[in-house]
């Protein structure tokens, strides 16, 4: 028997070599195919499964390394015998760390969540900020490892987020496909956060997407099973929460008294909502008046969080032991209460002193308080024909969390697979449907888009209103001296009577021109240097911006529904 060649073996690996070369660049150069991208989304969910995974590991470390606490989930009861002095040291240490971290790597100090994947979905081809998501991820983990009252999953999303553009960025995707990745990404975090595959995929749909696309569900589905493995992987095949002996409704007419819920769970999500981004402006203008550096925002939100944990120290942290007190039946009418309006004034203090975190969390446990403190009340009132009081608070948990995020959907499959408790549906789903037929009314669709508008980024009208902030004039002017373009005497006329947009400007600016001024062409300008007026670049004609709206506008169309 001849001995191998050794050329041939080194051909060999050679060619194996150069096939893979020109694979990537086929890959990066014309976009993957389908059985690649669906490869692609499985890598994405593995690697955003950890991620999620790791940020849980880093807040429950935290947590035991300060507060010395073997299980975080006890956290608040064994919070309640260590020194006062403790507990208010460690929020401000932790809030100094965020403000440090955000004013150093992001460029206005503020941390990256859903919001900010759901515009990046929108408008930058399924991309988000890098460098800020990171820094945002490890302020997060700082805020709930020392005593932030705010939610592991928006900052969760984020991070997700932050992988799916980096994979985006080497395969060189276009807008389709990087939303694609993007959804991935936020369906395989949500499911390993909460161990929900079914809703994490439907989140990334409803909320971060925001259509239900069939090119999008298959790599979004297997991304998020891949979450979820690795959850289960590291935490075994369990819920969140476990529920005591399962309620069901004595009759069909106590069906009325969910729908009552659920209106008044639309009124706190409203609440909630609101009192976020007031204690958010009122921050902004304390800052301002007393010449606050950024820096040390955050630390003095941890001094006023310290302050409220000596006495409640249920707000420390996800608030995870309290949601399933709530859910079991274990709290009295008046801590309930109590409880839900502390935790309001400390998830307002944390996100609108600009620490780390998302609102999923203290949804859930301010819907489970509220739901709970409900059945209290109105079950000793009918109790010939009521069900369990822990029965609403399940319902109000849902609630509470579909009318802040506007999700009902996913929302409602995640209280389901939160609890495993599939028996209540029609309790839950009426509750849900008021609450967010009255949230949405009450504010602007959701917590997300709320936040959203407050930055001037319109999502909540639909893509007739954010596809014109996406477009520049620019690209779509006719220069002065192109020979259709009107004569420089006839637009400087206009210039002088304030008909004109500025050369950096968007249709979303230069649409309402047309309609206020009738007219079918509206000069482009540069801005003027000192007392000069402004520099005639071009004109942008009325049919041209209608026919590039239209096309983005059959575009989308197509991506929805494709």
């Amino acid at each position: 028997m001849s001995a191998p060649d050794p050329s041939f073996a080194a051909r060999t690996i050679a060619d194996i070599r150069a096939g893979s070369q020109r694979a990537w660049l086929v890959l990066r150069t014309r976009g993957p195919s389908q059985f690649q991208f669906w490869l692609i989304a499985l890598f994405i969910g593995i690697a955003a499964g950890f991620a999620a995974l790791f940020f849980r590991k880093g807040v429950n470390w935290l947590q035991t390394a300060l507060y010395g606490v073997d299980d975080p989930r006890s956290l608040n009861t064994f919070a309640e015998v260590l020194p006062w002095y403790w507990i208010l040291i460690i929020p401000i240490v932790g809030g100094l760390a965020v403000g440090i971290i955000l004013n150093r790597f992001t460029p206005d100090g503020k941390v990256r969540a859903v919001a900010d994947v759901i515009s990046g979905a929108a408008l930058d081809d399924g991309r988000v900020e890098k460098r800020a998501g990171i820094a945002s991820a490890f302020a997060s983990m700082i805020t709930l490892g020392t005593g932030g009252s705010s939610g592991r999953e928006g900052p969760v999303v984020h991070l997700a987020a932050v992988i799916a553009s980096w994979a985006s960025d080497r395969i060189n995707a276009n807008g389709l496909h990087g939303r694609d990745l993007l959804g991935c990404a936020v369906a395989a975090a949500v499911s390993a956060s909460f161990n929900a595959p079914i809703a994490g995929a439907l989140f990334a749909l409803e909320v971060v997407l925001r259509h239900f696309a069939i090119h999008a569900f298959a790599p979004i589905v297997i991304a998020s099973v891949a979450g979820t493995v690795i959850n289960r992987l590291e935490f075994g095949d369990i819920t969140e929460f476990t529920l005591p002996d399962a309620s069901v409704l004595e009759f069909y007419g106590e069906l009325p008294a969910f729908l009552i819920l659920g209106l008044l769970c639309g009124v706190v999500a409203a609440v909630l909502i609101r009192s976020i981004f007031f204690a958010e402006d009122v921050g902004d203008s304390i800052c301002q008046q007393l010449r606050i550096p950024g820096w040390a925002r955050p630390a003095i939100a941890g001094a006023m969080l310290g302050g409220m944990a000596i006495v409640f120290p249920h707000i420390i942290g996800v608030g995870y032991a309290t949601t399933s007190a709530a859910l079991t039946g274990e709290l009295l009418l008046h801590e309930a209460v109590v409880f839900a309006v502390i935790k309001v004034l400390a998830v307002a203090i944390t996100l609108g002193g600009r620490m780390g975190g998302g609102v999923f969390s203290p949804s859930l446990m301010l819907g489970a308080l509220t739901g709970l403190a409900f059945g209290l009340i109105a079950t000793p009132l009918f109790p010939d024909m009521s069900g369990s009081h822990t029965l609403y608070a399940l319902a109000g948990m849902g609630a509470v969390a579909a009318a802040v995020l506007g999700a009902p959907i996913s929302t409602t499959l995640i209280v389901f697979e939160l609890t495993g408790d599939w028996q209540t549906g029609l309790a839950v789903m009426v509750a849900v449907s008021t609450s967010t037929a009255l949230g949405t009314a009450l504010v602007n669709r959701s917590f997300f888009l709320t936040q959203l508008k407050r930055r001037g980024i319109h999502l909540a009208e639909g893509p007739q209103a954010y596809l014109l902030s996406m477009t520049g004039v620019a690209g779509l002017m006719r220069a002065a001296s192109d020979d259709s373009a009107p004569t420089e005497e006839i637009c400087r006329a206009m210039i002088d009577k304030g008909i004109h947009v500025d050369i950096g400007s968007t249709l979303e600016t230069a649409m309402p021109m047309f309609d206020a001024h009738e007219v079918n062409y509206v000069p482009i300008t540069a801005q003027r240097v000192g007392d000069a007026p402004e520099v005639y670049k071009g004109v942008l004609y009325h049919v041209d911006a209608l026919k590039a709206y239209n096309l983005a506008l059959a575009a989308l169309s197509r991506e929805e529904h494709g």
